[in-house]
């Protein structure tokens, strides 16, 4: 990130939540009251669960629902060493809490079983007057979906959103497949930047995006190079086969290979060979 002084652009180095002394329920509480960092353009969140417990004891860290009826599931882990440090994935403990939610049928279903509690816990962060938690946010959620037009789709499916200031390869790929298999799933990264005893917080989506296979890990591809022995002692080396060549661009329809310093010149016209 770069500071302007005067004419002249400063680069500021990122630090980390570890050094700045901040741990992820620091992280949660900056992203519960500014959800806004992590919303697209032309959406909106309203939060309405924290550290919401299901029946196996399971803690999904936020809860929200989005201008289109969605629950998203936030989940937060401060750094890459405590997303690798888990035994269970990242994103694999998300979706099980995701799944969790798919059980909520309505709008007073998840006030009474998530968004009560959360009202009850912050209420000094509300106006209750003579109502009750759940009355308050039976009100609050339902104006929120009629504003949004979304009281028909309340709960239709359920998004994911990752956040971390680092990701580690394996997440990002597992997320992206995820994605391309039609599971709502988004990773923010955050970093931090502490600017004359100011701390900033920039935020980037990282996921999805249009081609998803950017970030997919690839297997192991040893095909371009398989020894082989032969019978009679000695070695070679086999190519590629044909429709591999093909599909890489290396050849096309039409062209000759020819083998050479064989004793014989042995053409393979690749529209008569099948390999």
């Amino acid at each position: 990130m770069y500071v302007l002084n005067g004419r002249k652009a400063e680069r500021i180095e990122a630090v980390t939540f570890s050094e700045l002394g901040l741990q992820e329920s620091d992280i949660e509480e900056i992203l519960r009251c500014s959800i806004d960092m992590i919303c697209d353009d032309e959406e909106s969140m309203l939060i309405v669960g924290q550290q919401v417990k299901n029946e196996k004891n399971g803690r999904s860290d936020l809860t929200a629902i989005d201008n289109n009826g969605n629950i998203v599931l936030i989940e937060i882990k401060r750094d890459r060493r405590d997303i690798e440090g888990r035994k269970e994935a990242f994103e694999f403990q998300a979706i099980r809490y995701a799944a969790s939610y798919a059980t909520i049928e309505n709008s007073d279903d998840l006030v009474k079983k998530v968004y009560a509690p959360y009202i009850e816990k912050h209420r000094s962060e509300f106006e209750l007057g003579m109502l009750t938690s759940y009355e308050l946010g039976i009100r609050k959620l339902n104006e929120f979906l009629r504003v949004n037009e979304a009281e028909k789709s309340f709960n239709k499916k359920q998004k994911i959103v990752l956040v971390a200031s680092v990701f580690d390869e394996q997440t990002l790929s597992a997320v992206s497949w995820l994605n391309s298999n039609n599971v709502d799933m988004s990773c923010f990264k955050l970093t931090p930047y502490k600017v004359d005893g100011n701390l900033y917080l920039q935020t980037e989506k990282l996921l999805p995006v249009t081609n998803y296979s950017d970030y997919y890990v690839n297997l192991m591809d040893k095909s371009l190079s398989v020894t082989v022995k032969r019978s009679k002692g000695g070695t070679r080396r086999t190519l590629p086969k044909i429709d591999a060549m093909l599909d890489w661009g290396v050849v096309k329809e039409g062209d000759i290979i020819v083998a050479k310093d064989r004793g014989l010149k042995v053409f393979f016209r690749l529209m008569e060979i099948y390999w």
